[in-house]
């Protein structure tokens, strides 16, 4: 039996590569005093836009027509905005001996951000699972996270971050009415949008780095990296692997127990295991202002290992005998070759839908 091709060395990518090179910028070279002003407010407009242009992406007539799928649906919901949340809640059992109270913030705020579209879409058609829902589930979890998102932050992190009424109502505006905004606009711009979606994602990627520099320029004021030393960076690493280790056996083995079949519980496992940095960035510069540069640095070193893991995992689960089966009986609902190969490129740069 002819054995799967795996890649040589682990996927690295380029965008985490990217985002790590403006923290060391910001690191180097921080924005104080007229330029902390202006780097703020153009990270604001920038938030402001992204989330113009997920609503300007999101196409309401396809997400209503995957609805049918209800029960797979709810179920990446609640893994990922009920058994994340409640797995982050219990690593505070780890402060101060693992983490400290910082890193467990963003590691709670890690629980709470939504799941992903196109690295879900993508490793779910190479480990031939169901494709189609896998992109219903992760648009319905990033259209989700916009609410629950900062409504879970409110109530789980309210006495760490001391958000009120008032900060939510706020925050759901700054993320939700540019998204309506570009809902409504879509019959417009959607066009405009689909001819230029190279450009389109340059400015997506610039925007959240301008973020990512904002958030950690003023973490340097800080002093972020004081409150941070390498044993407690290695403490972060490991307790992240024990939860995505969890997640990938629980999304796998619950799916099996609700009675999904074998495509469904590949779109389970890789849409309800993974976490949005696209969507977490401008969410976390938005909830936590000064401090987001310690609050994303959980998310940033996530995304990079479910990329890795989820990447083998995808290819191993393309090999199994029951894969096989259905593919060869045609029961496979895939995406084109040519589509499957755009959507991977576009989820190592991630773009407001929640990569």
């Amino acid at each position: 039996m002819r054995r799967p091709h795996l890649p040589a060395r682990l996927p690295l990518d380029p965008y985490v590569l990217a985002l790590l090179a403006t923290v060391g910028l910001a690191a180097l070279l921080p924005a104080r005093g007229t330029a902390a002003t202006a780097a703020g407010g153009v990270a604001t407009a920038a938030v402001a836009l992204l989330f113009f242009l997920y609503g300007a992406r999101l196409s309401t007539r396809e997400s209503l027509d995957g609805l049918r799928h209800w029960r797979l649906h709810l179920t990446v919901l609640v893994c990922t905005f009920l058994l994340f949340p409640l797995l982050g809640l219990a690593a505070h059992g780890l402060v101060p001996a693992l983490l400290t109270p910082q890193l467990h913030t963003g590691l709670l705020f890690l629980c709470l951000v939504p799941s992903t579209v196109q690295s879900s879409i993508t490793f779910t058609s190479i480990a031939r699972g169901n494709v189609p829902a896998a992109v219903c589930a992760g648009s319905f979890s990033s259209l989700a996270g916009i609410l629950l998102t900062p409504l879970l932050a409110a109530a789980l992190l309210g006495v760490a971050g001391g958000f009120s009424f008032d900060s939510v109502l706020r925050i759901a505006l700054q993320l939700l009415l540019p998204f309506l905004l570009g809902q409504l606009l879509r019959p417009w711009v959607g066009a405009f949008l689909t001819r230029n979606k190279k450009v389109i994602g340059l400015v997506d990627r610039g925007s959240i780095l301008l973020v990512v520099y904002a958030a950690f320029s003023a973490g340097m004021a800080a002093g972020i990296w004081h409150q941070v030393s390498v044993p407690r960076l290695a403490a972060l690493l490991a307790v992240e692997a024990v939860l995505l280790t969890l997640m990938l056996l629980v999304t796998w083995y619950g799916a099996g127990r609700l009675g999904f079949g074998r495509a469904d519980r590949v779109a389970v496992q890789l849409a309800g295991s993974q976490k949005s940095l696209a969507a977490g960035l401008p969410m976390a510069s938005v909830l936590f202002g000064d401090q987001a540069g310690l609050a994303v640095l959980p998310l940033m070193l996530f995304h990079q290992m479910q990329l890795m893991v989820c990447a083998v995992l995808a290819r191993r689960r393309a090999a199994d005998p029951e894969a096989r089966a259905a593919d060869e009986a045609g029961d496979l609902v895939q995406l084109p070759a040519a589509h499957v190969a755009e959507v991977s490129r576009t989820a190592r740069h991630p773009a407001p839908q929640g990569g």
